[in-house]
C-alpha cells in the first residue's frame, strides 16, 4: 500500500509538472501547430523538452571550479585553430519527450491561460446521453433490487392457488419462483448540442499561409468547443463568387481563383441554419475567415444575411487574414454595421502570432 501510494504521488507530481510546461508554453503550441499532427481520437501528443528532478551530479577528479591547469581567457577543450576536435561526443544531450494529454485536459489548460468561462448552453435537442430507468419488473435480477411488494404479492397467489392459504394462520412464504424484481430500461435522454459551421474565402487573394492560419484556429477552436459540448458537428464553406459546402480534407487544401462574394458564403449557412440547425435546438458558432476583398456592389446583400445570422446564432466570429493584395475593407463595414452587437466578434490575423489573440477575442465571452 506504502508503494502504490508513493507510486500515485510520483505520477501527481509528474502531471503536475507537465501540466506547468505547457501551460508556460501554451502561445508557441498555439501558433506554430505542434499539436496538429499529433491529436489521436481521445489524445494529443505534446513534444516537452525532457524533464529532471534537479539533483548534484558530480564529475570527474577532485579539483574544484576555477582550479587546474591554464590561464585565465584561455580556451577550453579547443584544438590551435580554435575549433573543435571534431570526435564523436559520449555524453548524453537534450532529449525530446512526448507526453499525452486528453482532450478535456488541454482544453483545461488552454481555458486558464486564455481566461476562458464556461459557455451556458441552450437547447436539449438530438445528442443524446444513456440513461437507466427503472420502469419494470424482472423474474430475475440481484437481491439488492428485489421488489418485495411484488415479491409477496406473488408468493400469496400461488397460495390461494394450490390452496396452501389459510386465512387463520395468514403466513406467506416466498420460494425462488415468486421473485419479482425491478428492471430498468435505457433511454435516451437529450442533451445540449452545438453546430460550428466554417466559412473561409478561397478567392485568389487567399494564399496557402492564410488557410494554414485558417487551419490553426480551427483546431483550437474545435478543442475547447468539444470540452463544453457532448457532440460537435461542423460544417464547412468555401465561397469566392459562389460558395458550396465541403469535405474538411476540401476546405483546407482547396486551390480556387476569382472574385469574392461574401453574400455567396452567408446565404448558404443561413440556409444549413434553417433547414438542418434551428437555433431552438443548436448552439450555432459561425466563423468566416476572409482577407475582406468583397465586391463592393456585393457588400450591402452581405451585411443585411450577416444581421439575420447574428439574431439565430450563440455568437458570429469573423477573423479577417492578410490575403494577397493586403487587407480588404469589410471588416471596417461589418464594424460600423453592428457597432453595438455584443454577439459579433472580430479579429485581425496577419500572422501566427495574432492566433493566440484571435482565440481569447473569440472565445472568450462565454457564449
Amino acid at each position: 500500500m506504502y508503494m502504490t501510494n508513493h507510486i500515485e504521488r510520483d505520477r501527481a507530481r509528474f502531471k503536475k509538472l507537465v501540466r506547468g510546461t505547457i501551460r508556460s508554453g501554451i502561445r508557441k503550441y498555439i501558433s506554430h501547430g505542434e499539436l496538429i499532427g499529433r491529436k489521436g481520437k481521445d489524445l494529443v501528443s505534446i513534444p516537452l523538452p525532457q524533464l529532471e528532478i534537479p539533483h548534484f551530479r558530480f564529475g570527474e577528479g577532485r579539483q574544484g571550479v576555477g582550479q587546474g591547469d591554464g590561464e585565465t581567457g584561455e580556451p577550453v577543450a579547443l584544438d590551435p585553430d580554435g575549433q573543435g576536435p571534431g570526435k564523436a561526443g559520449s555524453d548524453p544531450g537534450e532529449h525530446i519527450l512526448e507526453v499525452e494529454l486528453t482532450i478535456e485536459e488541454l482544453a483545461g489548460i488552454m481555458a486558464e491561460e486564455l481566461a476562458l468561462p464556461k459557455i451556458e448552453p441552450r437547447g436539449k435537442r438530438n445528442i443524446t446521453a444513456q440513461k437507466e430507468k427503472y420502469n419494470g419488473i424482472a423474474n430475475s435480477g440481484p437481491e439488492s433490487l428485489r421488489h418485495f411488494k411484488r415479491t409477496f404479492r406473488q408468493a400469496l397467489r400461488r397460495q390461494l392457488i394450490s390452496g396452501t392459504y389459510e386465512p387463520a394462520d395468514p403466513k406467506v412464504w416466498p420460494v425462488k419462483e415468486d421473485k419479482r424484481y425491478r428492471s430498468w430500461k435505457t433511454t435516451p435522454e437529450y442533451d445540449s448540442n452545438a453546430v460550428v459551421i466554417y466559412m473561409m474565402d478561397v478567392s485568389g487573394s487567399m494564399g496557402d499561409e492564410s488557410k494554414e492560419l485558417v487551419r490553426l484556429i480551427s483546431f483550437w477552436i474545435d478543442t475547447w468547443l468539444t470540452s463544453q459540448y457532448k457532440g460537435v458537428e461542423r460544417r464547412f464553406i468555401v465561397h469566392d463568387a459562389a460558395a458550396r459546402e465541403v469535405d474538411p480534407e476540401t476546405f483546407f487544401h482547396t486551390r480556387e481563383s476569382g472574385g469574392t462574394r461574401i453574400s455567396s458564403a452567408y446565404e448558404l449557412c443561413l440556409k444549413l441554419m434553417r433547414e438542418s440547425f434551428p437555433p431552438a435546438d443548436y448552439n450555432i458558432y459561425p466563423f468566416h475567415f476572409t482577407d475582406g476583398d468583397n465586391f463592393s456592389d456585393d457588400d450591402e446583400r452581405a451585411l443585411q444575411l450577416l444581421v439575420e445570422i447574428v439574431a439565430k446564432a450563440n455568437v458570429f466570429c469573423y477573423g479577417q487574414v492578410q490575403g494577397g493584395y493586403g487587407a480588404g475593407s469589410f471588416l471596417k463595414l461589418l464594424q460600423e454595421r453592428v457597432e453595438n452587437e455584443e454577439k459579433v466578434l472580430t479579429a485581425t490575423i496577419q500572422s501566427r502570432d495574432n492566433i493566440y489573440d484571435a482565440l481569447k477575442a473569440f472565445l472568450g465571452t462565454g457564449r
